[in-house]
């Protein structure tokens, strides 16, 4: 009984706390893009000698015209019931123009995150089970050097050497312009062929965190009792990482990754930008360049909340994993 009350606590504490942190986010995401100079009234016509009358009506179209707090109320009433508004220089609903543009994003990201995740952790494994042989110092340093390289300058690299040299793929969009797929195999080719560089790239760049937050998490494992105590009991080393130590290693993963996805969408932004990705990272270059306030709160709003969400997820899965989390 005890232990459900403490269960429930913990929930509810979680849900009011994740409440309030996308209403602080969503405050901060509107009054963010209020700061940022110039007039979104004069992006939309590249006239600079337009009347102030045409621009007034453009103001009083879109909104703008309002008081500063009512449209913060505004803007929150459209969050809370999706409605985000129509874009500035598209003049199309946002929400639609985001849910053309997610898709892609998803794929980008999903799979290239899938790979470093994978290759992270069993790279991670081997360099700590083998702690300073030249295979842990080969892979530090190759994590390193990747975690340390900007996303848009590695896809420059891989745009130079495999599309330009090589000619091996692509240097942009995400299928041939005007081809007429066959299939939906065919279409799978293609998309795939387009998305290889971006996907690597971006994969490469997150690489190297989560091989030094799991060789270095399997470290300290491997140092506690309970290891020394199953070392003593005669279990063999392979038992010893797959039965009791990558279990405790893999649990600040679970956190760790549900806080690296803004950062992935960071990088997104930038590999998106080389390659011409049409996913949300471009969007927000060219939302940004436009000053497309509402696709910009659009965008950031729903990255914002999946991250918030996703941190909230990871607390659950944490405290049911490991159960002195809720204590």
């Amino acid at each position: 009984m005890v232990d459900r009350m403490a269960k429930k606590k913990y929930l509810l504490v979680k849900c009011g706390q994740t409440l309030f942190t996308i209403f602080i986010v969503l405050t901060l995401n509107f009054f963010l893009f209020r700061v940022m100079p110039g007039d979104p009234a004069r992006t939309l016509i590249h006239n600079p000698r337009i009347s102030p009358e045409i621009i007034a009506n453009l103001e009083k179209v879109f909104g703008l015209d309002k008081p500063l707090y009512m449209q913060y109320l505004y803007y929150l009433k459209n969050m809370i019931t999706g409605n985000m508004g129509m874009s500035f220089a598209f003049r199309r609903p946002v929400a639609d123009i985001i849910a053309d543009k997610m898709g892609n994003t998803i794929l980008l990201v999903g799979v290239a995150t899938v790979l470093s995740i994978a290759i992270g952790i069993f790279i991670g494994v081997i360099a700590a089970y083998k702690r300073g042989s030249r295979i842990d110092i080969g892979a530090l340093a190759f994590s390193l050097f990747m975690w340390a390289m900007p996303a848009f300058w590695l896809g420059i690299i891989m745009v130079i050497v495999f599309s330009i040299y090589f000619r091996a793929f692509p240097t942009s969009g995400i299928t041939i312009p005007g081809y007429s797929h066959d299939s939906f195999f065919d279409l799978a080719k293609d998309v795939a062929h387009h998305m290889f560089l971006p996907t690597i790239t971006l994969a490469l760049v997150l690489l190297g965190e989560y091989f030094l937050i799991m060789r270095n998490t399997l470290i300290d494992v491997l140092t506690e009792d309970f290891i020394m105590t199953a070392r003593a009991k005669g279990l063999s080393d392979a038992r010893i990482l797959q039965k009791h130590a990558l279990k405790n290693a893999l649990l600040p993963m679970v956190t760790i990754i549900a806080i690296s996805l803004g950062f992935i969408v960071a990088g997104a932004i930038e590999v998106e930008t080389v390659f011409s990705w049409p996913g949300l990272g471009r969007l927000i270059y060219e939302s940004l360049r436009n000053r497309d306030y509402p696709i910009l709160e659009g965008v950031f709003a729903i990255v914002s909340i999946c991250v918030i969400i996703a941190n909230f997820a990871s607390d659950l899965l944490y405290a049911y994993i490991d159960p002195r989390v809720k204590t």
